[in-house]
């Protein structure tokens, strides 16, 4: 009897690592929020796919996942994560703590900058966008940490008036996130730092010049910003909350 007993929890044994290894990702995707959908689901909980991601009605892509299963054993769900859209795409490995705290570590994105791609553009918006980040912690409230940098490059607006390309550099270390601004070329001359508020939000101040290849409608709009210094710039500051 004690040996069929054996046989018998061994054989269970072997059913439940199987069924653990092989489970399928779309179980899992039963226990997604309700603003949160996938068009279709393949594979297991740890190495899947997600095609038509959606969120609170927005489209996102389609995802891939690898999960790093020893990282559950300290109670932290680690995961490898890839999204494409259309001529998009972001990688990044994201680490969850149970108190909702989000760390991503080499993130990196490319994606187009335009109303189809970001429906809060202007139509008449066009550029390129890439995100390289070694660093980004959230805390479950607002970004505390981030180290990288983004580039917007050739970005237009209206009947292609170019408005130029910029970096944002975040440094890292202490204290709330501030990156620093600057063009990378174009018709405006623009140096000035964006720090991320605790609401959460963000405070954007600078300087900023028109130079000789500027047009003159652009050089125009320059005006509502005040009277320049000496050096013929001109401060702007803009803020908000998300």
């Amino acid at each position: 009897m004690r040996r069929h007993a054996g046989v018998i929890a061994a054989g269970v044994a072997v059913f439940v690592l199987i069924l653990i290894v092989q489970f399928p990702a779309r179980w899992a995707a039963l226990a997604l929020p309700r603003a949160v959908t996938c068009g279709q689901v393949a594979g297991t909980l740890w190495s899947g796919t997600c095609a038509g991601l959606t969120a609170a009605g927005m489209s996102l892509g389609d995802l891939q996942w690898t999960l790093h299963p020893l990282r559950l054993l300290t109670g932290r769900l680690d995961v490898d994560v890839a999204l494409t859209r259309g001529a998009g795409a972001a990688r990044a490995r994201v680490e969850w703590s149970p108190r909702g705290a989000i760390a991503a570590r080499g993130v990196h994105a490319d994606f187009p900058v335009d109303s189809a791609f970001i429906p809060q553009l202007p139509p008449s918006t066009l550029g390129s966008a890439e995100v390289d980040l070694a660093d980004l912690h959230w805390n479950g409230m607002r970004i505390t940490e981030i180290r990288g940098q983004i580039e917007v490059r050739g970005l237009t607006i209206g009947q292609g008036a170019l408005l130029g390309s910029y970096r944002l550099l975040f440094p890292g270390g202490p204290g709330e996130p501030t990156g620093q601004l600057s063009d990378l070329g174009g018709p405006f001359a623009l140096q000035g730092t964006v720090r991320l508020t605790p609401e959460p939000g963000y405070e954007v101040e600078g300087l900023i010049a028109a130079r000789p290849s500027a047009s003159p409608d652009l050089v125009s709009q320059l005006r509502y910003l005040g009277a320049p210094d000496a050096q013929g710039r001109r401060p702007f500051s803009i803020a908000g909350t998300f």
